[in-house]
């Protein structure tokens, strides 16, 4: 789990630190959003060609972790 959350970033000089995808411009949110939105990972992947699956599934479990009371720190 740690190696996919290798995926995530927090730098406070982008995004004002919220997590993101290896140090770009994609929060973790932005992801879950367009998820929540009904998007599904293809069409995600198809619209935005700089993710990969990967991504999407390490801001799943980025998400998983921070809802279920786990320490990211740890886990990032």
């Amino acid at each position: 789990m740690k190696n996919k959350l290798n995926r995530i970033t927090i730098d406070p000089s982008i995004c004002h630190g919220k997590p993101c995808i290896r140090g770009m411009r994609w929060p973790v949110e932005v992801i879950i959003d367009m998820l929540g939105s009904g998007m599904t990972i293809e069409e995600i992947l198809n619209d935005h060609q700089e993710l990969e699956k990967e991504d999407i599934l390490a801001c799943l479990t980025f998400a998983k972790l921070y809802l279920s009371g786990h320490s990211i720190k740890e886990e990032v």
